[in-house]
């Protein structure tokens, strides 16, 4: 069992942190409000550190889930950060979807001062998190992921190295990439469906069974139908991934026609006051739009 340091109590870190605690690890946990910091600990038994720096100290691994590139330098640098605190050898690993050059800025920077850092987003969403399903994609040194892998199979249904630093941020683009034309396929299909008089339920049951079938389909469509759209991951932040993905193929000469359209729909959706719904509400848009 090893000494690790959480740092981000989201609906992502708190549980897959919930998940190391579990199976007999050390955690110290950091959150910006300390207040879900001193909440995790007393629900599962480990500890808090008001800094990351402070957390940081003596873990063999430093897991980290936070927001935006910003986040992740602000938690990474500095007196307080968790570089400052980690000691020669310990593993940074960040489960961020942040761009791949903050990756490789900050792999670069562990490396000078003795540290290993594995970029590792996931997939999954929060029930992913909650359940210890998450599919996670890595980049980084082969010996570090080797040395983090069983850790991170803790809360994982799948872990693998895609290669080297940054490529796991690449992959979770792509994964972005695929969920953003599928929400909005489903959303069409199901507002098709109610605009020809149709029991979406009874045409979801029939096409989930063939090639039209996705997770998004069988894991959304009745919360879609029924307008309910307070679960999983919100449009602001899939937006911020868009932008990644929009920007990184401008880099590399990627056409991406149905992300940047998909990534207006979403700015469609943030007007209609919805930044925080889940992505599945592309439907409320269609409907409103009659």
């Amino acid at each position: 069992m090893s000494t690790l340091a959480f740092l981000g109590m989201g609906v992502m870190g708190y549980p897959m942190a919930g998940h190391l605690q579990a199976a007999g690890h050390s955690v110290c946990v950091y959150n910006r409000t300390t207040a879900k910091a001193e909440k995790w600990a007393s629900e599962h038994g480990g500890t808090h550190a008001t800094t990351p720096r402070e957390a940081a100290a003596d873990a063999d691994f430093v897991m980290a889930c936070v927001g935006n590139d910003d986040d992740l330098r602000s938690v990474c640098l500095g007196e307080d950060g968790a570089f400052a605190g980690m000691k020669p050898g310990a593993t940074f690993v960040d489960h961020t979807t942040v761009s791949s050059k903050v990756t490789e800025e900050l792999y670069a920077m562990a490396k000078d001062a003795g540290l290993n850092f594995v970029d590792a987003p996931i997939s999954g969403g929060q029930a992913g998190a909650e359940n210890g399903q998450l599919s996670i994609m890595c980049g980084g040194d082969q010996s570090a992921y080797d040395a983090a892998e069983p850790v991170m199979n803790t809360y994982a249904k799948l872990c693998r190295r895609i290669g080297d630093s940054g490529a796991g941020q690449v992959t979770k683009m792509c994964n972005q990439i695929a969920i953003a034309g599928l929400v909005q396929g489903l959303s069409e299909a199901l507002h098709f469906a109610e605009k020809a008089g149709l029991d979406g339920r009874a045409v979801t049951e029939v096409i989930s069974q063939g090639a039209a079938g996705s997770w998004q389909m069988a894991n959304r469509y009745e919360t879609m139908l029924d307008d309910h759209f307070e679960h999983g991951f919100a449009v602001d932040w899939m937006r911020k991934d868009l932008g990644i993905c929009l920007d990184t193929a401008n880099e590399t000469g990627a056409s991406l026609p149905v992300t940047a359209l998909v990534d207006q729909f979403y700015k469609d959706v943030q007007k209609m006051g919805g930044g925080r719904w889940d992505t599945s509400s592309l439907l409320k848009r269609l409907r409103q739009m009659g």
